[in-house]
């Protein structure tokens, strides 16, 4: 079949992970798969039957960069429809549909599952193809009839009427695949859904509570991946700290007692945790973090460093407990990678405020920072917190946090000139260059991102060691993926 499913994914590694695991249904149907991301300058891709877009709905930025790609999948996959799902697509159905009445097809985000059966009935012809054309009516159609889409008008947030199913919990992890199209090193998402409601966020009104894959689920999908040779694991979901499986024998387990399990029923494989929450980082889930087959890099969401602003954001914490994870961390890891998220401009916030942010940040030396300006989204109690900080002020601030990432991050590159450690190559980075050398991009176990030159093909995945040698300054100010120089040995 020559017929092609393109894909794009906005956000987290959670839609990454999913993105994937969709990807691998329509590959197995028999369509070819086209993951690389579509640009102004990409040709026209005649052979597309079907682009999916799978969105993002943390900033109102996110939303506008999906309108964007959703325009340009419309230009540039001139037979195909566009299905669109994610978070976006879960709270904002309508305004989506309006970009494009007749070749926008919306999937609730919490329902994307159904691609899976959107693969197997486009392969069997029940969802029509015809002259190169896929035929957005019967898509719609047929998830209308099955009650998985939002109706023509629904949004929760501006007004419309959602359909009136609840996500179906126990479906929410369907999306997975030991074989993945893009990424080299493997992740398992392991939680959904959020039981908090931060005044800034929305995620939780996009997926629901927290719901967790079971531990043996959970095991015998890691067991698959170290039996397929991959070297590594990432964890994902959308806040580990409230992973809770239920457990063979009846009972839960905490994200501690998952790794209990892993350690013990694994032999070589990795693991890399993603995001926690600080107060989560205890004495009891550092002992299991200590084993050495857990990567040092952690990331921890912080979001400020004023504990005024904590409270008006309803965070779980205060910064007291940022300083004792940090602690924790570097008592149980050697030179960990540690990152975080920071929230500048939150509504309310002065000067003094950011200033304690600004402490905070001086005392962790993080290695790296995600900050981002505030962005007011609809339907949470931030958006109509007053004083707003002006646009102006937050640009300083993200400026003054962005210039404290790229510090960070070049000190603890610097720490590291002459070591070796080990790392895993990456898929879309191993490529042939001049002279009979190869161009290898690879991730070290504390998550810098190397780039290096070998003698020798490396395949993609394979586990490999690494002497780093320079920070790429102008790389990490930029914001590129690769971090610094290494040399392979």
């Amino acid at each position: 079949m020559d017929a092609t499913i393109h894909f794009e994914t906005l956000g987290c590694r959670l839609n990454q992970d999913e993105s994937e695991g969709a990807a691998r249904c329509f590959a197995d149907a028999g369509f070819s798969i086209d993951m690389e991301n579509l640009s102004s300058a990409s040709a026209p891709q005649d052979n597309a039957v079907l682009g999916v877009i799978n969105t993002c709905t943390v900033t109102g930025k996110a939303e506008q960069k999906a309108r964007r790609i959703i325009r340009l999948m419309l230009d540039k996959l001139p037979h195909a429809v566009v299905l669109v799902t994610g978070c976006y697509a879960e709270l904002d159905a309508a305004q989506i549909r309006a970009i494009d009445e007749q070749r926008i097809c919306v999937l609730a985000g919490t329902r994307k599952y159904l691609l899976a059966a959107v693969a197997r009935e486009m392969a069997g012809g029940s969802l029509c193809v015809r002259e190169g054309r896929f035929s957005r009516d019967s898509l719609d159609s047929f998830l209308c009839a099955v009650r998985y889409v939002p109706r023509a008008a629904a949004s929760p947030l501006s007004g419309g009427s959602a359909a009136p199913l609840a996500p179906d919990a126990a479906r929410s992890f369907d999306l997975y695949t030991p074989a993945f199209e893009r990424h080299s090193r493997a992740s398992v998402k392991i939680q959904d859904g959020c039981n908090n409601a931060c005044s800034f966020c929305r995620i939780h009104l996009a997926r629901g509570r927290s719901q967790s894959l079971p531990v043996p689920e959970v095991l015998r999908r890691v067991q698959e991946l170290e039996r397929r040779g991959v070297q590594e694991v990432v964890f994902t979901g959308v806040n580990l700290s409230q992973y809770a499986g239920l457990m063979a024998g009846g009972g839960t387990a905490s994200f501690a007692g998952l790794l209990d399990v892993l350690l013990a029923e694994t032999s070589a494989l990795r693991f890399r945790v993603s995001s926690f929450y600080p107060q989560h980082i205890t004495e009891d889930l550092c002992e299991r973090l200590a084993a050495p087959r857990v990567q040092p890099s952690f990331h921890l969401s912080v979001q400020s460093g004023s504990d005024r602003i904590l409270s008006l954001m309803r965070r779980p914490y205060c910064t007291a407990d940022v300083l004792r994870a940090v602690r924790l961390l570097r008592s149980t890891k050697r030179q960990p990678f540690l990152s975080c998220d920071i929230i500048a401009g939150f509504p309310g916030e002065e000067g003094d405020d950011f200033a304690a942010t600004q402490d905070l940040c001086r005392s962790v030396d993080f290695a790296w920072i995600h900050a981002f300006p505030f962005s007011p989204r609809p339907g949470t109690p931030a958006y109509s917190m007053r004083p707003q900080v002006p646009e102006r002020v937050k640009g300083e601030r993200v400026r003054w946090l962005t210039e404290a990432a790229v510090q960070g991050k070049l000190h603890y590159i610097e720490a590291f000139v002459g070591k070796t450690l080990p790392a895993v190559a990456e898929r879309s980075r191993a490529q042939r260059v001049g002279g009979g050398q190869h161009s290898v991009h690879a991730v070290t176990e504390n998550f810098l991102h190397v780039q290096c030159q070998a003698s020798r093909p490396v395949e993609p995945g394979a586990a490999v060691s690494v002497r780093i040698e320079a920070p790429l300054e102008a790389s990490v100010r930029a914001g590129r993926e690769t971090d610094c120089l290494a040399t392979l040995v």
